[in-house]
């Protein structure tokens, strides 16, 4: 797995989380790059005012790469990786580091707690998870659940 960005210094912390994931979503994420970035404030508002027509900051947002359901498996898409490396691109995740540590303080948790958490919703949204409905925002929210116990950060 090949996790790229302007995540310092959570890039490990990141990464290890990832590779929980995968082990949870029995997903294998060798062959896969994601894209995660720190932002300020205003650079999170532009992107969410440009793509999601909302004019405020917000905590993260996922930029899909695959058009993909939770129950699809990533070897599905093998015809869409990068011939020259055999990676499989699955899109970019935005963090807002200011907006991630108020949060934290807001809930009262610690901010690796609360950055794993946004990492984690943007990767979910790459694999297809949503939280349009109900339904698909409890089955989002129970996997979520899961890795992050696994990895050992609980809400």
């Amino acid at each position: 797995m090949l996790v790229e960005g302007k995540i310092f210094p959570y890039k490990k912390t990141i990464f290890k989380l990832f590779e929980v994931a995968g082990e949870v979503l029995k997903e294998d994420f060798s062959k896969v790059e994601i894209s995660v970035n720190f932002v300020k404030g205003e650079e999170i508002k532009e992107l969410n005012k440009k793509f999601r027509e909302i004019d405020k900051e917000t905590d993260v947002l996922s930029f899909p790469n695959l058009q993909k359901t939770p129950k699809q498996k990533l070897m599905a898409f093998e015809g869409e990786k990068n011939v020259d490396d055999g990676m499989l691109f699955l899109g970019d995740v935005v963090i807002c580091k200011k907006v991630a540590y108020a949060q934290a303080k807001e809930y009262g948790h610690s901010k690796k707690r609360e950055v794993c958490f946004l990492a984690l919703h943007g990767l979910l949204h790459l694999l297809g998870y949503d939280h349009i409905d109900a339904e698909d925002e409890k089955l989002m929210q129970k996997t979520a659940d899961k890795i992050l116990k696994k990895f050992g950060v609980n809400r």
